[in-house]
């Protein structure tokens, strides 16, 4: 049965494990697009140096998870209105994410200091549940991601603003398949080595 103090612990650990799997992916994408960018050669395609192409992914990641700023500008890739305004709503889910992760974190300090933190607690079997929960869809994603990629926008957005022309929107040259799938995977992983601890823990 599910009490008052377990539901509390289940939500909790759900959204920190969320909220964890996103900010590492938006940590993890620094390095996994230079990477991408350095086997493919990507960079040369949109014709700048690897260099140039970071300087501009960093004013795209500031946008994205700075809540205070309101405009996107990169120097060297101009941005249409559709991706503008795909950008604005990736936006407020990256800042809603880093707040709830940076609530979560706190939560977990205020409660240890007050020796509360059975008010966190989650049992196994729930923690089995959430760590099983996306091995569903798992498969699906490995096999064939491109589907997966659509699937995902259509849940999480009313438009077809994330269909970047690379005509007038060139930093989809860069932003390949390949890399949005490692930040997936590592998004995924993330969240199961928390569920897994979890379960590990004595």
């Amino acid at each position: 049965m599910i009490t008052k103090d377990n539901f509390f612990g289940l939500i909790y650990h759900f959204l920190f494990a969320i909220s964890s799997s996103v900010v590492g992916a938006i940590v993890a994408s620094w390095p996994l697009l230079f990477i991408f960018m350095l086997v493919q050669k990507t960079y040369e395609t949109v014709h700048m140096s690897l260099f140039q192409v970071m300087h501009n992914y960093n004013q795209l990641m500031i946008y994205l998870i700075w809540p205070f700023k309101k405009r996107l500008k990169m120097d060297n890739f101009p941005t249409s209105a559709n991706a503008a305004e795909h950008f604005a709503e990736c936006k407020q889910l990256f800042v809603f994410a880093v707040l709830v992760f940076i609530v979560c974190l706190m939560l977990y300090f205020v409660f240890k200091k007050r020796r509360k933190k059975a008010l966190l607690s989650l049992d196994k079997s729930a923690a089995l549940i959430l760590l099983l929960l996306p091995i569903v869809v798992f498969p699906f994603a490995v096999t064939n991601f491109d589907s997966f990629f659509v699937i995902f926008h259509h849940m999480l957005f009313n438009n077809n603003d994330w269909l970047f022309d690379p005509n007038t929107d060139p930093i989809i040259n860069v932003l390949t398949e390949g890399f949005f799938a490692s930040c997936f995977a590592v998004a995924g992983i993330i969240y199961e080595l928390y569920f897994a601890e979890k379960l590990l823990r004595r």
